[in-house]
């Protein structure tokens, strides 16, 4: 076989592959630039190693995009340690609403679900991902991140109660989901207050990103209804000139609103309901031109009122 022809077979391979190596890294770490970092490490090593003698490339590239991964973190957590304010993870946002975009199949995890595994470690992170969000078996894990099956049920114990302690398993129905956060939007872009107090659970949290590149965004998340209107409604006060669009989009497989100021985006406003899906108790706003850059405005998309 030619020197061509392998790589193209190599290619061939690697790409067949790509979007499940991209659901696994970018859930491990919270970030489409490192993602695309880490796929390119990926594929470095496997062209440059070839698909010659594998028997199951799919186990081979998944070795290296997690092992690759779990090095990353490492350069992820030096850079979280100077980021001014709340640090949430880079918004995966579909770029359209067919059944064919892996965001609105629901492959990608929650941002909510997403926050809650920044407070894992890198191992039982990677465990969770591979294990609950993947199906990946302990045995198969194990071969992954090199450790005995017992050490990666360790793991996955300790990783699936730390997560339940903190977001219970639920989900409401997509169109319970789509009616609350369109509530939520007409009322925090109006600033409706009594709008706002009825919709927002009495312990909501709000989390806004700017790195420290995008005002006003608060330096820690804000606790409780009241202050969580009163950040809200002055956001909505302070947003200057009335020229941001709304866009209606599916992100990281949840209702969304997307912000944009001319062409560029100027926020992504992520919601997590109640367990009955009747209120808000998290919003995650995201300002950071950085954690943006991969949103698109789509012109044939059509305005919403």
């Amino acid at each position: 076989m030619s020197k061509s022809s392998v790589t193209d077979e190599a290619t061939d391979v690697f790409m067949n592959h790509r979007e499940l190596l991209f659901g696994l890294v970018y859930n491990m770490l919270g970030s489409v630039a490192d993602t695309e970092d880490v796929l390119q490490e990926t594929w470095l090593a496997w062209s440059g190693r070839g698909a010659d003698g594998i028997t199951n490339p799919r186990a081979y590239l998944v070795r290296i995009a997690v092992n690759q991964a779990l090095q990353r973190q490492a350069v992820i957590t030096r850079r979280r340690e100077t980021y001014v304010g709340p640090w949430l993870p880079e918004p995966l946002v579909a770029e359209d609403t067919s059944a064919d975009d892996p965001v609105v199949r629901g492959e990608s995890v929650s941002l909510a679900m997403l926050v809650v595994l920044e407070s894992l470690t890198p191992l039982e992170r990677a465990v969770f991902v591979l294990n609950e969000v993947f199906g990946y078996a302990h045995t198969e894990i194990a071969d992954i991140i090199d450790r005995t099956p017992a050490a990666v049920r360790q793991l996955a114990h300790r990783a699936r109660d730390h997560v339940l302690a903190r977001r219970p398993r639920y989900r409401a129905h997509p169109r319970v989901r789509q009616e609350a956060t369109e509530r939520f939007v007409r009322a925090a872009l109006g600033g409706d207050i009594a709008a706002l107090m009825e919709i927002l659970a009495p312990d909501v949290t709000v989390w806004t990103d700017g790195g420290g590149n995008r005002k006003p965004a608060g330096l820690r998340p804000v606790h409780g209804r009241d202050k969580a209107v009163r950040l809200i409604t002055s956001y909505a006060a302070r947003r200057g000139p009335q020229d941001l669009d709304l866009r209606y989009r599916r992100v990281n497989g949840d209702d969304a609103a997307v912000l944009f100021q001319g062409e560029d985006p100027y926020a992504v406003m992520v919601m997590d309901l109640t367990p009955e899906g009747d209120r808000v108790n998290g919003v995650y706003i995201v300002t950071n031109p950085d954690k943006l850059t991969h949103v698109h405005k789509d012109e044939d998309e059509e305005e919403d009122e």
